[in-house]
């Protein structure tokens, strides 16, 4: 039998994360979240909030909390992602990933975390992957996206499929955008042979393929003569396609 309620449960984080308040650090956060309604966010700091997070780990508290979703605030986000990540088998981490990525309304906490049980089975996740790059939720694709970018660039888990699938998606929202150009400016550096037809052959939407272009060139990985050879590869931007 439970000995409180997920009202208690949820009001006792809150008077915890308003205790860890900085007014200076929300203002600051505010303006990197423009998505972010300010009055959501507390100003709670990273290290503060996964300190926290590793306290709240185990307790009926947490379980509580993790089952009362959408949350209120930015920060009860951020440590909801926190918590998913100690989960430890497989199926119950990407479970929970899967409901709680409809919540998700920025890029920071999408951005933020992954439950590292997640590349114990990298077939499966690539599975999942692309069930959320054929979303409709902004974060939800660009989650996808950013795991593709994280762990699916380097060998052995590269394949020309992990360009492919992020070169498919189509969405108009700039954090999508953003996220797919951020993935091919780092396949420049790190799969050059697999991503540089991307760029000639134009297979990319005008506003992706200069960002990914302009975010190669500002790489210090990139060596000088290639950076010359992106920019004269720069398109005429007369539309966002």
């Amino acid at each position: 039998m439970s000995s409180m309620t997920a009202t208690e449960a949820i009001l006792g984080i809150h008077s915890d994360l308003f205790s860890m308040r900085d007014e200076g650090y929300a203002a600051f956060q505010c303006k990197l979240m423009p998505t972010v309604e300010p009055a959501s966010v507390i100003g709670v700091r990273t290290p503060q909030l996964r300190r926290y997070a590793k306290q709240l780990a185990g307790t009926e508290a947490a379980a509580l909390f993790l089952e009362t979703l959408p949350h209120t605030y930015y920060e009860e986000n951020n440590l909801h992602a926190a918590l998913l990540e100690g989960i430890p088998d497989f199926d119950g981490a990407l479970a929970a990933v899967e409901t709680f990525l409809p919540y998700i309304d920025n890029w920071a906490t999408c951005d933020g975390f992954c439950p590292k049980v997640l590349r114990s089975d990298p077939q499966r996740l690539w599975d999942a992957i692309l069930r959320w790059l054929a979303s409709e939720e902004v974060y939800t694709i660009r989650y996808g996206l950013v795991r593709l970018l994280n762990w699916y660039l380097d060998t052995p888990l590269f394949s020309p499929a992990v360009l492919e699938a992020a070169a498919t998606v189509r969405h108009d929202d700039y954090y999508v955008r953003m996220a797919v150009a951020w993935l091919f400016s780092e396949a420049l550096v790190k799969q050059y042979e697999c991503a540089f037809p991307y760029l000639t052959e134009q297979r990319l939407p005008i506003w992706t393929h200069n960002k990914a272009i302009q975010k190669a060139i500002e790489s210090y990985r990139v060596p000088t003569d290639r950076k010359s050879y992106l920019k004269a590869l720069k398109r005429k931007e007369t539309s966002r396609a």
